[in-house]
């Protein structure tokens, strides 16, 4: 099969390799579209040592099941297999596995490929009426999903249902939709970028700004640099909440003093458990996320020009979406 190796520093290959074995209870999927995520950029730039080359990298995907009784079954791919019978699982709390793989990490090949093999428990039957490219959305969806649920089941009752969100990529923007469709109605995107805040404004008919000096009773950090962590600690109300989702780097940024002193509560979330992410793609289906028509759709044979364009910060929209057969 093709695939999209990560082979060194901001080095990608296009080129042939083994394909994946099907493990018993695993399907063989043929991917349709595949997402770049901010994961595979933190693995390209040398920033992820979990993620060590050569590697095929990508979890953001969505196919076909090929062979066997399922053969045909449009499907989206929990990427995140866990045991199923620790604590964490029986709990429904699955992204806490200490078994947890996901792939695009060893031992688990990524899905920028033709083809992966995934667990039954890890797929999810795609509606005939939704693009296998939109239904690709649900990994970075669900995680903000995941997010967005955190933080508004720890807000208090007594506080305003207002949200700020730090960064307009995919998963900023996918925080804003996902507390939009939790019923916060007034949520403020803060990005930089001008060319990507033009396109959340005018593309997905989000509220934008550069900047903002308006605090909020709920912040979600989606980028998690310590310039944003800052920020998510000044903009946060007294009693509010931060819920922090990025990866940007390690440490560095947040007011802890001040989040001690007004009582504010920060929460790390990770991924979403098996729920969240059913609940996310069943919101794709029923349209409670909007037309998700804000991907920009490439060539896997492209993919490393794809890298290096989001590496030099020339691309507008939020998510790009990979075709492996192109």
């Amino acid at each position: 099969m093709k695939a999209l190796i990560y082979e060194g520093v901001e080095t990608l290959a296009y080129r042939d390799t083994t394909g994946p074995i099907s493990n018993v209870g695993e399907h063989l999927v043929r991917v349709a579209a595949v997402g770049i995520c901010g994961s595979d950029m933190h693995a390209y730039l040398g920033h992820d040592a979990r993620r060590p080359a050569p590697l095929i990298l990508g979890h953001e995907a969505a196919g076909v099941i090929e062979g066997g009784p399922q053969s045909g079954r449009r499907v989206t791919i929990n990427p995140l297999v866990n045991c199923g019978v620790c604590a964490a699982c029986v709990a429904g709390r699955e992204n806490l596995c200490t078994e947890r793989q996901i792939i695009s990490m060893p031992p688990r090949e990524g899905a920028f490929a033709q083809y992966v093999s995934m667990p039954e428990s890890n797929l999810v039957t795609v509606p005939a009426s939704v693009p296998l490219n939109k239904a690709a959305l649900a990994e970075p969806l669900a995680v903000s999903w995941h997010a967005a649920r955190l933080a508004l089941e720890a807000l208090h009752p007594s506080m305003e249902r207002r949200a700020i969100v730090i960064g307009g990529g995919a998963i900023g923007l996918a925080a804003a939709l996902a507390l939009q469709a939790m019923g916060v109605e007034s949520v403020t995107i803060v990005e930089p970028n001008d060319s990507r805040r033009a396109f959340l404004r005018e593309r997905c008919g989000q509220t934008a700004e550069t900047v903002t000096r308006h605090p909020a009773p709920l912040v979600i950090d989606a980028v998690g640099y310590a310039k944003t962590r800052e920020l998510a600690s000044a903009l946060a109300e007294p009693g509010g909440v931060i819920a922090h989702v990025g990866l940007g780097e390690d440490t560095g940024g947040l007011d802890v003093r001040r989040l001690t002193l007004q009582e504010i509560t920060f929460i790390g979330t990770y991924t979403y458990t098996a729920q969240d992410f059913r609940d996310t793609a069943q919101a794709i289906f029923d349209d409670k996320l909007g037309d998700l028509n804000w991907i920009e759709e490439r060539p896997l044979s492209q993919g490393a020009q794809a890298f290096r364009d989001l590496r030099q910060g020339i691309v507008a929209a939020p998510k790009i979406v990979l075709d492996p057969w192109n």
